[in-house]
């Protein structure tokens, strides 16, 4: 009998031939342990994403959701409110040149790069990655220096989920219940004080008249937060951890920088810490013979969908020239990532100040301790040592 639990640390390790079997087994899959269906092919998943009136998202998009925050962040609200909420936040964005951030972030990067000159063994994430993104993230949103270590532990709580209850546990709920006081806090500083960083241009966007509730300000902000905090470090901590694994292109990269950008895409495709969302259905669906029902809830699982190969030739393979189109690494459709751009850009400068110091790495350990989260995959730790 075929078990698939998204909550089970031996999917945490290891997913990929589950989602094997999922897309050429059982393509419409229902799972017990995770209470929803399951969609693994990247047809039926780019579907889905295209048809937002049916994969709604307005009941959250996390396979385990924080309370309350359905329906007041552009990940759990559906068109035309979602429209509104993406204008919005898109204005904030586009008023703060992100270009402008490119070279603080170099330095940040160059700064901790450098503490790991002359070291031949170092955890990649506790030494690097976990410190590069808090900061990256505390100078796009202008937070105040000082809080990075608690604003990082309580972002990487609130993205877990408890995998023996199948639930958000106390210290998560606890964790999103900080996040939110330390939000709310920001936004009073920033509306007192408008300093032109991204909090207080979302405190006061404002198009044609139409601006953010004040429950969105917050919600989206502490979203902002969760996402910078831990998907970054996830998708960098990912990125690290592919090259470890393929020293040839590790190689490729170091020798020319420029290649970082293909090599980004495919490591998004290949294997990305965004591996599953849910949607809830608005009505009956019938696929691959299965009926799903109004009201259920589908698990996206962008990480099988991604390994496809009825879209990618040889998907098992970690090409960095393959330049993979339609990758589900950063979502799709109108729920596409807001942070896309500022996250290759960290990510490929993060990578060009650490290989300038420690170009040759492998990883130590083949068993790696995996965050228990019903939607991403990252290790919690990646020792790595000169090559």
């Amino acid at each position: 009998m075929f078990v698939f639990d998204p909550y089970s640390p031996a999917i945490d390790a290891d997913p990929f031939p589950a989602y094997r079997r999922l897309r050429d087994e059982f393509p419409c899959f229902w799972s017990p342990e995770a209470g929803m269906w399951v969609l693994s092919r990247h047809a039926d998943i780019v579907t889905a994403l295209n048809d937002w009136q049916t994969y709604s998202s307005a009941k959250g998009n996390l396979m385990t959701e924080l309370p309350n925050r359905a329906g007041a962040t552009l990940g759990t609200t559906d068109p035309p409110r979602h429209d509104r909420l993406r204008g919005l936040i898109q204005h904030a964005f586009m008023k703060r040149n992100l270009e402008t951030l490119a070279e603080p972030i170099r330095a940040i990067a160059a700064e901790l790069a450098a503490e790991l000159a002359g070291r031949d063994r170092f955890d990649y994430i506790g030494d690097f990655s976990s410190k590069f993104t808090v900061r990256v993230l505390f100078a796009v949103l202008g937070l105040p220096m000082g809080d990075e270590a608690t604003v990082r532990e309580k972002a990487v709580l609130m993205v877990q989920s408890d995998p023996v209850t199948r639930t958000k546990g106390p210290e998560h709920i606890a964790a999103y219940e900080w996040m939110q006081a330390y939000a709310a806090r920001i936004i009073a500083l920033r509306r007192a004080e408008p300093c032109g960083d991204l909090i207080s241009l979302l405190s006061s966007a404002e198009i044609d008249g139409d601006r953010l509730e004040e429950r969105e300000v917050l919600l989206t902000i502490t979203t902002l937060i969760m996402a910078g905090v831990e998907s970054l470090a996830g998708f960098l901590v990912m990125f690290a951890l592919n090259l470890a694994d393929h020293a040839e292109a590790r190689r490729a990269v170091v020798a020319d920088p420029a290649l970082l950008a293909d090599a980004i895409e495919e490591s998004l495709r290949y294997n990305t810490s965004a591996q599953r969302f849910r949607r809830c259905l608005t009505r009956d669906v019938t696929l691959h013979g299965e009926t799903m029902k109004a009201g259920d809830f589908v698990c996206l699982a962008y990480g099988a969908g991604n390994r496809d190969e009825r879209q990618f030739p040889n998907p098992d393979v970690y090409d960095i020239g393959r330049k993979p189109r339609g990758h589900l690494g950063f979502g799709g459709s109108v729920h596409a990532c807001l942070g896309t751009a500022i996250a290759r850009m960290a990510v490929r400068i993060g990578m060009e100040e650490l290989h300038r110091v420690v170009p040759d790495y492998a990883r130590v350990e083949t068993d790696l301790p995996w965050m228990p989260s019903s939607t991403f995959r990252s290790p919690t730790r990646l020792d790595l040592v000169r090559a």
